[in-house]
This record gives structure tokens, C-alpha cells and sequence, in this order.
């Protein structure tokens, strides 16, 4: 039987009604939030651990029926993996730009948030990273620009004057992968031993893909250190430590919150050792308010049968910051909530969530720990 154009036309529309397939509900709103971490390559574990968060976050607003601009809000998580390359971070922020996103959570380095960022900017999209640190990202003048965790003058400074201070160095090597963020840590945590008294004997650079540190670790063996710290992630922190003990060199190691995962404990094996490594986690949760962080592991846990990295509470926190911006602004137009959410006061499960001027987080907390009996042991939570 011949069917002519207009009974077809007729018909898939038919089809497109009973499917509810055709188009979404008039009284919908579609809000598509963009998500940005690495998927690929060593740090994919990361890349994960942050999208877990950020799709937990997404099943709890539409479970809560939210309404915005008189239509029930369902939220879509638009993810691209930009394999912590900057390249192709810019590659896949334009992408997220082109495919209308409401706004970006991300990206989890700071190598590739930076370039990100002008391009978000430009679209006057709204980005909040949960986990780049390095200073420069919102110190360009963008008004799109966030972070929800404290940065590196803040990690870097801490963990300089407890190196001197506290674990009681004197000599240091510094090391990093050269990367936006492993530099930026590294200086910072540079400055402040130098201002507490401490004094650098050995001073090397690495990439954020090497596997072999032989060459770099003998030179660092010849200088003595007391310390070594490690500017760069636990990809690279785990297979540096095994080989520092490999070639006899007793520093203990420290790093900035890349490096300060419960993965550490696999990647770093048998050198990690007890009070052998120590790291800051650029946020903290402050006794008295770890009911709600504790909360979120364990639902974590039960969802995706896996513990929490590092930032998948800070992803989740992110999301939420920027849904409840949409929601007191009553609309999910980047020019219309951006307002409200550069003014917003939060209470997440990381605490409590309010940015300055820059678009940093206020009076972000930091969290010292060691390693002890293969698990992460926190020493303190400072400000």
C-alpha cells in the first residue's frame, strides 16, 4: 500500500505521542549541566570518582521536583572527558558552549580549568570547579569563574610552615610534574619553608605521565633532603615513593591534595609505610558538621560500591550551589541566576559555601593527613 507524505507525517506523529518521544513536555524545563573531568589516562580514577558526584547530585534535584520558571526542573549531566590535557580541555569547553549547557561543573585540573575558562567567560556560562587550585584561574577577571575549595597559596602555605614547623625540616626537595597545578602547589609550598626557616638542597621537574623516576631520585639521594615534596598527583606520587625507598632514600614525602587520596594506598604499596607521607586535602570538614560528609561516603558507597577519591562531595556541593542559584533566581538562564549565585550562602556537605570577590570560596578549610596502617588518618582541619 503507497502512503503519501501527509499520512506519514500523520502517522509518526501518532507514534511520537503514545512514546512521549517527540519532544519534551511542554510544562518542562530541561536544564543541561555540563560536567568536565578526566576519563582517560592516569588520573581517569579521579575523572570518575568527580562524575559520581556530580551524578549523585543530579538524581537527588530531580527527585525533588524542583519548579523554576513555572515548569518542573529536570536536570541532564552533559560529561566530556578532556583527559587533563589542556588542548583538549578547550576542545570540549567549546563544546559544552555550542551544546547550550545552563552551566559547567569543572574541570578537575587546573592546567586545563584555566584555558577553560576564557571560553566559558566569552559564552557567559557559569563554571564552579570542585578541585583546581592553582590561583591564576580566578584572578583573570572573569565574572563566571569559581572554585569550592581553598586554592594553593592556602595549601601551599600550610603545608610549608607544618613541614617546618611541625615535622621539625630542614632540608627540602622540591619536586613537580609541571603542570598548572603541580607548579603552582610547589612554589607556594616553596615561599613558605623558605619564610619558616627551611632551606631547598634539590629542586626537580617531571610530568604528569611519567612512570620512571630513577634519574631525577638520584640526584634528590645526593642532596640529603629531610623532605621531598611532590607537586603533582597520586598517578605519579605512588610510583615516586616506591622507587625513593627503592634506592635507599629515607625523606619522608609530602604533597598537595593530588597526591592525597585513599588511592595512595595502592599506588604507593609497602613504601607507604606509617607517618611516612603527608598531604593537605584543599577542604576539610570541621568537627561538628562530619555528620553530613560522613553521610554522603556512605551513600556513595552503597550507590556506586566504591569510596569516595577525593572531590566527588565537592562536585556534589557544586551542583547543588549552582541548582539552588537557578532555583532563587527563578530561571536557569546564566544571565539571570550568575547574579545570584556570585551572592549565594550555601550549607553543603563540605560546610559552608559562600565565594568573595574573586569567586573563591571564603575561609576555605584545608585538612592535614598521614597514612597509618594502610588507611588515611587526618591530623587537623585548619583554616
Amino acid at each position: 500500500m503507497l502512503v503519501n507524505k501527509s499520512m506519514r507525517i500523520f502517522l509518526l506523529t501518532l507514534i511520537c505521542a503514545a512514546l512521549g518521544a517527540c519532544a519534551p513536555k511542554s510544562d518542562e524545563l530541561v536544564i543541561k549541566i555540563g560536567h568536565v573531568a578526566p576519563m582517560s589516562g592516569p588520573q581517569a580514577h579521579h575523572g570518575k570518582d568527580n562524575e559520581n558526584g556530580a551524578l549523585l547530585a543530579i538524581e537527588d534535584l530531580n527527585a525533588k521536583g524542583l519548579v523554576i520558571g513555572g515548569k518542573k526542573a529536570r536536570f541532564e549531566l552533559v560529561a566530556e572527558d578532556d583527559g587533563a590535557d589542556p588542548k583538549q580541555g578547550a576542545a570540549v569547553a567549546q563544546k559544552l558552549v555550542d551544546a547550550n549547557v545552563n552551566g559547567v561543573i569543572g574541570h578537575l585540573n587546573s592546567g586545563t580549568t584555566i584555558p577553560a575558562s576564557t571560553i566559558y567567560s566569552n559564552a557567559g556560562i557559569p563554571q564552579i570547579s570542585p578541585s583546581s587550585t592553582n590561583p591564576k584561574y580566578t584572578r583573570q577577571g572573569y565574572k563566571t569563574a569559581f572554585r569550592v575549595v581553598a586554592n594553593d597559596m592556602q595549601l601551599g602555605g600550610v603545608l610549608g610552615r607544618y613541614a617546618v614547623n611541625d615535622l621539625k625540616g630542614k632540608t627540602f626537595a622540591v619536586i613537580d610534574d609541571k603542570t598548572a597545578y603541580g607548579e603552582g602547589v610547589a612554589n607556594e609550598f616553596n615561599k613558605s619553608l623558605l619564610a619558616a626557616g627551611g632551606k631547598v638542597v634539590a629542586t626537580e621537574h617531571t610530568t604528569d605521565k611519567s612512570t620512571d623516576f630513577q634519574a631525577i631520585l638520584t640526584t634528590v639521594k645526593g642532596a640529603n633532603p629531610d623532605i621531598v615534596f611532590y607537586g603533582g598527583m597520586d598517578a605519579q606520587a605512588g610510583p615516586l615513593l616506591r622507587q625513593m625507598k627503592q634506592l635507599g632514600i629515607k625523606a619522608k614525602l609530602m604533597g598537595g591534595d593530588g597526591a592525597c587520596t585513599t588511592g595512595m594506598i595502592k599506588l604507593a604499596g609497602e613504601a607507604l609505610g606509617n607517618d611516612n607521607v603527608y598531604c593537605a586535602e584543599a577542604g576539610g570538614v570541621e568537627e561538628g558538621k562530619k555528620k553530613a560528609m560522613d553521610d554522603f561516603r556512605a551513600r556513595y558507597k552503597a550507590k556506586y560500591n566504591l569510596d569516595v577519591i577525593l572531590y566527588a562531595p565537592y562536585v556534589y556541593d557544586a551542583v547543588m550551589v549552582m541548582a539552588t542559584a537557578m532555583q532563587q533566581a527563578n530561571s536557569a538562564e546564566p544571565a539571570k541566576y550568575l547574579p545570584v549565585l556570585a551572592k549565594i550562602d550555601y550549607e553543603g556537605v563540605t560546610g559552608h559555601i559562600i565565594f568573595d570577590e574573586y569567586g573563591d570560596i571564603k575561609n576555605g578549610a584545608l585538612t592535614i593527613y598521614t597514612y597509618k596502617d594502610n588507611s588515611r588518618s587526618e591530623i587537623a582541619v585548619v583554616k
